[in-house]
């Protein structure tokens, strides 16, 4: 290949990859440059001319002249007799500049410093790519999906750049194909073996928090502001919100007119159920605020101990620990207090648990089942004799047994 057509082909490159022209002349001088020094021990001496828009390239070399037979390195030497045939006018010490012809370096050269350039660019590339990500982490991003994979998602960035969905970053109920389009937070950025590794994440807090600043122009403006963010990834989130106007509620500003703010923001979180909650410094309201829908009749605080001692009455305790106990677990991460229910029973009176709180340890539909006949709570069942219970519920003699004895030891522990 013709040198002329090798700049030519880098400075297609150049228009390809957005790399601007100093950059690109910088690059290539760098690598013939390191070729010419491989080649004569140095390149101090060599002038190079790099004219990327007209393809060419023009290599000079400083020699000085000595006395003939005086040559002790051809590079940076030049014998009188040859200078004169150059010019018959050069004398001794000055200097000689004279082109050098790359192409009669042989095509090996011209090979390897092709490679040498491609790797040059590349790397630059990387490098580049590691720039323009390494400060946006917290930002969203919006791509195409590439490549579906068991353990991560391939997205491709509007620059056509790889960015890494992995699983775990992934919310349980997320499913994309191949030329979707995703939003997600840059959690991550390093590098790796010289490489960018750009990691995205859909679960992380500061996705949430910057969909809010998407759909809230009030966050944006700081108007109100974002105080902690905790989730169970497409299940649960609660998000505390403080404003800094009296006359904004910043609950209602987060989920605007019937919702219109916050519909998106569930949609995009795959309905994950958001509850935004008022700030304040005030422990006892703010556990209160965080445990609703429950109503709390009593609340203590163990400051010692960061512990919060909730008293309510038993058919509000479910509501107070929430599905698979997401309610209060939330509501402790976001309090930063260690939250303990207690069911509130009135002097005189049995206590008692709602059948809803035995679901991790009875099946569903045998819950169902005794609700048909009437009983709501454990000391309904009990006070059902056992024979009528399988009569009416038409469940096995096993299933009653196991059911009485759950409800004996629930009612005896409290």
């Amino acid at each position: 290949m013709e040198i002329n057509n090798l700049i030519e082909s880098f400075a297609e490159f150049k228009e390809q990859k957005s790399i601007d022209r100093a950059t690109m002349m910088r690059v290539i001088e760098e690598v013939f440059r390191s070729i010419l020094a491989k080649r004569f021990g140095t390149d101090e001496n060599f002038d190079i001319i790099i004219n990327i828009d007209r393809g060419d390239l023009e290599i000079w070399r400083n020699r000085v002249v000595v006395e003939d037979g005086d040559v002790q390195d051809p590079n940076l030497e030049i014998s009188l007799s040859e200078a004169k045939s150059i010019d018959s006018d050069y004398e001794i010490d000055e200097e000689v500049t004279d082109e050098v012809k790359f192409q009669d370096f042989g095509r090996r050269a011209i090979l390897t410093l092709r490679q040498n350039l491609t790797a040059k660019i590349m790397e630059f590339e990387k490098e580049k790519l590691y720039e323009k990500y390494k400060n946006r982490i917290g930002e969203v991003v919006t791509g195409e999906v590439y490549q579906v994979w068991k353990r991560e998602i391939l997205v491709r960035d509007e620059d056509g750049n790889d960015l890494s969905l992995p699983k775990q970053e992934q919310i349980p109920t997320d499913f994309f194909r191949k030329g979707d389009t995703l939003k997600a937070v840059i959690s991550n950025v390093e590098m790796k073996n010289g490489t960018p590794s750009i990691t995205l994440s859909r679960t992380s807090p500061a996705f949430l928090e910057r969909l809010f600043e998407m759909e809230v122009p009030e966050i944006l403006d700081g108007l109100i502001t974002i105080k902690k963010i905790v989730r169970i990834p497409g299940e649960r989130a609660k998000v505390a919100v403080e404003s800094y106007d009296e006359r904004i509620d910043p609950v209602g500003a987060c989920v605007g007119m019937k919702g219109s703010r916050i519909h998106g923001i569930v949609r995009e979180l795959r309905n994950e159920n958001i509850d935004v909650v008022p700030y304040t410094n005030n422990i006892p309201l703010f556990v209160q605020r965080t445990l609703s829908p429950a109503n709390i009749n009593d609340i203590r605080v163990v400051e010692a101990e960061k512990k919060v001692e909730v008293y309510l009455d038993p058919e509000e305790v479910s509501k107070a620990i929430g599905k698979n106990g997401s309610n209060i677990k939330l509501a402790g991460q976001l309090t930063g207090y260690d939250i303990e229910v207690f069911r509130d029973i009135e002097e005189g009176a049995e206590d008692d648990v709602d059948l809803k709180e035995f679901a991790d340890e009875i099946e569903g539909w045998i819950i169902d089942t005794l609700k048909s006949i009437g009983c709501d709570t454990a000391r309904d069942v009990l006070n059902i004799p056992r024979e009528e219970l399988i009569r009416r519920t038409d469940l096995e003699e096993e299933t009653i047994d196991e059911v009485i004895k759950i409800f004996k030891e629930e009612l005896e522990q409290e």
